[in-house]
């Protein structure tokens, strides 16, 4: 059992600077958080990946074109700090969420609590956790593509580097590409540090052009590993089919 030294998940979510980070997400379509897991808490996580019972199911990437690497699916119940995790940054992206969708012309209304938004996904059949681990070998890299796993989706999503970077691996970075109407596509490459998390688009984001706000499609990847291995925790709001 983990034990925890530092001030509860929901306190350290809390205490980020939530009008930067929705500001930076409205600009830029992610943000990038301080410190958000500590160096215990990232080696507890990446210890888990070998743990069979944690998991749902395994994907081996290159199996399907994914990339090369492999991620797990945790099973519920999900480990106490993923859980505290997604349920405590769940309600500061809500209002976001509802913003983009109303801006876009959608009518959906993200409830505030994450217990309410899975009860949603269950009644459209969507009942399978999505939090994840994501393990990369020197040489592997992930595709550019979107988590989207039924009709219900969330517009935003969360990764928390669990490696240390230059230690542990080096290459690896977060991978952001946004196709704009008739134009080029747009990308970032993006580093982080460990226990820092990326808050960022799931599907697409609302951009203003010159006739209003229009849809921005939104893909995420990983460039390759030129040395070591690279843990990740992703997060997904929404449940799968």
């Amino acid at each position: 059992m983990l034990t925890k030294t530092t001030a509860p998940i929901s306190d350290r979510v809390a205490g980020l600077d939530w009008a930067s980070l929705t500001a930076s997400l409205d600009a830029h379509g992610y943000a990038l958080t301080s410190g958000l897991l500590t160096p215990a808490e990232c080696a507890h996580l990446a210890s888990l990946y070998d743990i069979r019972d944690h998991f749902r199911s395994r994907v081996e990437m290159a199996r399907f074109g994914y990339g090369l690497g492999e991620y797990k699916y945790f099973a519920y119940p999900l480990p106490d700090v993923v859980a505290e995790l997604r349920a405590a940054i769940y309600p500061r992206l809500a209002q976001l969420a509802s913003h983009w969708m109303a801006t876009l012309k959608f009518e959906t209304i993200f409830l505030d609590s994450l217990s309410g938004f899975l009860t949603h996904c269950r009644q459209h059949g969507q009942t399978r956790p999505t939090p994840l681990l994501l393990r990369y070998d020197c040489g592997g890299y992930n595709c550019m593509h979107q988590d989207l796993y039924g009709d219900i989706f969330f517009p935003l999503q969360v990764t928390c580097l669990l490696s240390e970077p230059k230690s542990d691996f080096t290459g690896g970075e977060f991978l952001l590409a946004e196709q704009r109407p008739r134009a080029q596509s747009r990308c970032e490459a993006i580093g982080l540090e460990r226990g820092q998390a990326i808050i960022f688009a799931t599907r697409w984001r609302p951009v203003k052009g010159a006739r209003g706000f229009h849809r921005v499609n939104v893909r995420h990847g990983v460039s390759t590993i030129r040395s070591g291995h690279r843990t990740t925790l992703g997060i997904i709001f929404h449940d799968a089919r």
